[in-house]
């Protein structure tokens, strides 16, 4: 029964009574306590460069190299940590939280193996090892747990008797978190965004010519030792300040030495899924780029050019749509407080920039026919599939890239790799890739996990797709010959035969997904 009274209270009157019984409730329990706020120490000087070394790694060999070499160029002391193995792991669950996500184990594991390393081999002080190095990485948004990696990092230092050791989180947007005040250490300006791009796209166009060539080559190990030349030809210009452009011409030269027998039809394989997982080199994928060239494949690598074009897209893709949002803004266009068509501008005009040094990147070193995506046009293709506005890990891109793939021919195959339990990748490459391969049932498309064990599982799943792969690599390759009137006898004569198409950087007009079958249409 209601007592008529209760209902005379006033909305305020309720919320008093609400907020008295809150706050009672509260001292019952002995909750009155501020809230607790986790110390961070991000404080980098400019007066603290001089002395302090920054630790990078966390991308291929490559551009990890690269990056230490460019921010030497530009004054700062940079080492640069080994490619993350089991052993890193080990130290990553032995310190972390659990139930993170494999790449979070690999690189906090990798982070305090080293420092242990500095304390128990090299015999640093753990407060020389406080005071004198700082660790840069990235950050992240939406559903990822890479968004709490730096958490992860204090608290695993903290638990292996490093509390206080500086991590500096690059975020995807919003720049490095970092001391105030005095003048920072770690300057982010034009020149230190041109420095890192330029070292990030040459670590593409070389990755990619290592990629290309591999496969193919004659003398087995030419095409490594030659990648080993061009990285140091490469990281001596980033630390000069000479120009990069020259240093990649004369990579040009030294991969021409590698002799090449494209004759023999290998089946393409595309590594797409969660960053870190697909640009990995070593343990925190099974080292599945080696294994599938060992298995006879050409393997196709996701660029970070890519990822650079995709977030230069998503700021555009946003800021469009906030112009919009009126209402919601008191700027008579949106983006109150800033110039959104200034913005706008901007970021139009960075992609023709970026597209632009890569071609000379790519064709400088020799790697021809290689074609950056069309942002757009991966948008129309994943949108039918994918809300594009939500966002995390590759968010559409990795929907539409497996669409591309099947129509225009660009591989025989795709293996989509992830870290357990990876939301943003898992919910794409286990759920909205199934609906892919109903609409293209020809397409051979293979999710896998990533756990730091199960390398062997992994390794018999990819083999078991890997001969679908190779039957229609051959059986496109059969087509061709057929279609050309020309038997593998007489087509290998012409190959050989002609200066051209025996060259390195010899790369005919794309037809199908081979290579070798290209040949063949273009030999004929």
């Amino acid at each position: 029964m209601t007592h008529p009274h209760e209902n005379s209270l006033s909305p305020e009157e309720i919320e008093q009574q609400l907020a008295e019984f809150a706050e009672a409730e509260s001292r019952r329990l002995g909750l009155e306590r501020e809230q607790w706020v986790e110390p961070i120490n991000t404080r980098f000087t400019a007066a603290q460069r001089p002395h302090t070394t920054m630790l990078v790694s966390g991308l291929s060999l490559a551009h990890d190299q690269f990056a230490v070499s460019a921010l030497r160029g530009i004054g700062y002391v940079v080492e640069m940590l080994d490619v993350p193995d089991n052993a890193a792991l080990q130290f990553g669950k032995e310190f972390g939280n659990r139930g993170q996500c494999n790449p979070t184990y690999f690189t906090v594991g990798n982070l305090v193996k080293h420092l242990c390393w500095l304390r128990d081999e090299k015999g640093l002080s753990t407060q020389e090892i406080i005071d004198g190095y700082l660790f840069l990485t990235a950050g992240a948004c939406g559903p990822c747990r890479f968004g709490t990696y730096v958490t992860e990092y204090r608290k695993a230092l903290r638990d292996a008797g490093f509390e206080g050791f500086r991590v500096m989180l690059f975020q995807q947007q919003g720049g490095v978190k970092q001391a105030t005040g005095d003048e920072v250490g770690l300057k982010i300006d034009a020149q230190f965004g041109l420095t890192v791009v330029r070292a990030l796209m040459a670590g593409d166009v070389i990755n990619l010519m290592g990629y290309r060539i591999r496969p193919y080559e004659v003398v087995e190990g030419a095409t490594n030792a030659a990648l080993a030349e061009c990285k140091r030809i490469v990281q001596e210009a980033l630390e000069t300040g000479t120009s990069v452009v020259h240093a990649l011409y004369r990579c040009r030269k030294v991969l021409a030495a590698v002799e090449v027998d494209r004759t023999t039809p290998k089946p393409v394989v595309s590594i797409i899924g969660e960053f870190w997982a697909m640009t990995t080199e070593g343990d925190g994928n099974y080292h599945l780029q080696e294994f599938l060239e060992r298995e006879g494949a050409e393997v196709d690598v996701q660029i970070i050019t890519n990822w650079i074009l995709f977030m230069i897209w998503e700021n555009r893709y946003d800021t469009l749509q906030r112009l919009e949002l009126r209402e919601h803004d008191e700027a008579k266009k949106g983006l109150a407080g800033k110039d959104g068509t200034k913005k706008l501008w901007g970021l139009t005009a960075a992609e023709p920039v970026i597209r632009a040094t890569f071609q000379l990147f790519a064709k400088t070193i020799g790697l021809h026919g290689y074609h950056l995506p069309d942002m757009d046009e991966i948008l129309e293709l994943a949108q039918a599939h994918y809300d594009t506005h939500v966002r995390g890990g590759e968010a559409h891109m990795e929907v539409g890239k497996l669409v591309h793939f099947v129509r225009d021919q660009v591989n025989h195959m795709t293996v989509s790799v992830k870290p357990f339990g990876c939301m943003p990748s898992s919910g794409v490459s286990d759920g909205v890739q199934s609906i892919i391969t109903t609409h293209y049932p020809e397409a051979i498309f293979l999710p896998i996990e990533t756990t730091g064990d199960g390398e062997v599982n992994v390794h018999s799943r990819v083999q078991m797709m890997l001969f679908k792969a190779r039957q229609r690599a051959r059986e496109e390759f059969e087509a061709a010959l057929a279609e050309s009137g020309l038997d593998e006898e007489t087509f290998r004569a012409r190959v050989h035969g002609s200066r051209r198409w025996r060259s390195t950087f010899g790369r005919p007009p794309h037809k199908t997904a081979s290579v070798v079958t290209n040949l063949v249409y273009a030999v004929a």
